[in-house]
C-alpha cells in the first residue's frame, strides 16, 4: 500500500530482457534510505518488488503482465521515474490508498496555465468512467490528485508548482501516455453497488 506521495525521483540506468519479462535498474541521486531485498516500491504507480541493490541504485523484475498493462513496457534507459516506498503502519498519509495496482493507461490531452496552477486534462479508458469522482482521488504515475472537473471518461487536476517539480509529471506533454489507479474506495463502492440492486 502506498499514498501516492512521491518520496524522491530516480532514472532507469539499464533495462534486460528476463525471458518475456524484463528487468530494470534504476538510478536516484541518494540512496533510499534502509532500501531492503523483497521490499515493495511504487515506480510510477506500478507496484515491483526489489530484487537487488548496488548504492544508489537497485533492481527491479517487471512480470510480462506489468509490461503490457502499464507504461513500464515503453520505458527506455535515461527515463525519469516517480519512486515511493510502501507504507508503513503510523505514517502520515498525505495523499489516498494506493496500491501500486494500474488499472489502465490514461493520456495527457491538454495543459492550461492557471496563474501558479497548471490544469491537466486526461483521457482515461472507459473502464475507468464509472471511477472518476468529482473531488475524488486518482493516482497518475504514482501521484496522488484530486480530481475537480470529470466528464465521461475525461479529468481535469490542477498541479501546483512542488509537483510540477518534484516529480515526471511537469516533463508530461500532450499526447504522453500514463499509469493511472483509480481511488480504491470508490472502486469497492462501485463493486457493491449492483449486488445491492440485484438484493432489492
Amino acid at each position: 500500500m502506498f499514498t501516492g506521495i512521491i518520496e524522491v525521483t530516480g532514472r532507469l540506468a539499464r533495462r534486460e530482457p528476463r525471458g518475456a519479462g524484463a528487468r530494470l535498474t534504476i538510478a536516484t541521486a541518494r540512496p533510499l534510505a534502509r532500501l531492503a531485498l523483497g521490499e515493495s516500491i511504487a515506480v510510477n504507480g506500478a507496484c515491483l518488488t526489489v530484487v537487488a541493490r548496488r548504492g544508489t541504485r537497485f533492481v527491479v523484475d517487471v512480470s510480462p503482465e506489468t509490461l503490457r498493462r502499464t507504461t513500464i513496457g515503453a520505458l527506455e534507459p535515461g527515463a525519469r521515474l516517480n519512486l515511493e516506498r510502501a507504507l508503513r503502519i503510523g505514517d502520515r498519509l498525505g495523499g489516498h490508498f494506493v496500491q501500486g495496482h494500474v488499472d489502465g493507461v490514461g493520456r495527457l490531452r491538454t495543459i492550461r496555465p492557471d496563474a501558479d496552477w497548471h490544469l491537466y486534462e486526461f483521457e482515461a479508458p472507459r473502464s475507468l468512467a464509472r471511477y472518476l469522482v468529482e473531488k475524488g482521488s486518482i493516482a497518475v504515475d504514482g501521484v496522488s490528485l484530486t480530481i475537480f472537473g470529470c466528464k465521461a471518461a475525461t479529468f481535469v487536476v490542477a498541479l501546483i508548482p512542488h509537483t510540477l517539480k518534484q516529480t515526471t509529471l511537469g516533463e508530461r506533454r500532450p499526447g504522453d501516455r500514463v499509469n493511472l489507479e483509480a481511488d480504491v474506495l470508490v472502486k469497492h463502492v462501485a463493486s457493491l453497488l449492483p449486488a445491492r440492486r440485484v438484493r432489492r
